[in-house]
């Protein structure tokens, strides 16, 4: 596969769909598990914000992982973040038509399962504590820090994923994703909020009116995503050799075969 190939073909939009139902699911789920874990009149409730956000990183990094090795998200390939969508499809690994279908299909989901637990446990996930699971950065932090910490946050986990987009690693991917995320959630949820995900703060922000800093949280992941990417495309040999493999998250090395524009099986398991 070389680099000048042709792009390949569109993905089926029954993809975007799956996308769409894992975002949904994705957001319901982490907006229901901080309304009960931040819910001042919960039984489950945590006061220590430090604690707190070691148990949502736990819980987080867990459920990333189960939903990549859901059936939607072997389909899909799980990403569920349109920053990733964006580094993979800048990666070659992806194909460029199915990047607007997948993005908006994230950002649908993202309202959807925020609206969802809305009207599950509304009022509970409307109060200051919960706000949604809305991401807000520490008072002292500068929107320039957020901006820096998301997208160098963002950078770092594309290259992580650009190094174990092969056949030798593939099968660590989805719990390398899980683990990343999960850190940065202890490191820097107390301070630029620790989302790295435009899609995980889209429909929270919405919902909640917490819209003043949401542009940070939108663009600053997908600039980093498009830093990492842009590795790939440097004139160092042993980095081009190391082509992107899979869209695929599950660590399933499904390619893009660029020369047919097509999608090919397998070459290689992990």
């Amino acid at each position: 596969m070389s680099d000048s190939a042709s792009p390949p073909r569109k993905l089926p939009l029954t993809r975007a769909a799956d996308e769409f139902l894992l975002t949904t699911v994705l957001l319901f789920i982490v907006v229901t598990f901080v309304r009960w874990l931040r819910g001042p009149g919960s039984p489950l409730y945590i006061a220590d914000l430090g604690v707190a956000l070691v148990v949502i990183a736990i819980f987080s990094g867990t459920l990333l992982v189960a939903l990549i090795f859901s059936p939607p998200g072997r389909r899909s390939g799980g990403h569920m973040n349109p920053a990733v969508t964006v580094a993979l499809w800048l990666l070659n690994a992806f194909p460029g038509r199915s990047v607007l279908p997948y993005v908006l299909a994230q950002l649908a989901g993202s309202a959807a399962g925020t609206g969802l637990a809305h009207l599950a446990w509304a009022p509970a996930v409307s109060v200051p504590s919960v706000a949604h699971a809305a991401i807000r950065p520490a008072p002292s932090w500068q929107p320039m820090a957020v901006f820096l910490a998301e997208a160098g946050c963002m950078f770092v986990l594309i290259l992580v994923v650009r190094f174990l987009a092969r056949p030798r690693y593939a099968r660590l991917l989805p719990y390398a994703i899980g683990l990343c995320v999960g850190l940065v959630i202890v490191l820097l949820g107390a301070r630029s909020g620790g989302c790295i995900n435009p899609a995980r703060q889209f429909g929270p922000a919405a919902f909640s009116g917490q819209t003043l800093d949401l542009w940070i949280y939108l663009v600053a992941p997908i600039l980093g995503a498009a830093l990492g990417a842009s590795f790939h495309h440097l004139p160092i040999p042993r980095l081009r050799r190391r082509q992107a493999l899979t869209y695929k998250m599950c660590g399933d090395c499904t390619v893009i075969d660029r020369r047919s524009s097509s999608t090919s099986e397998p070459r290689t398991r992990a």
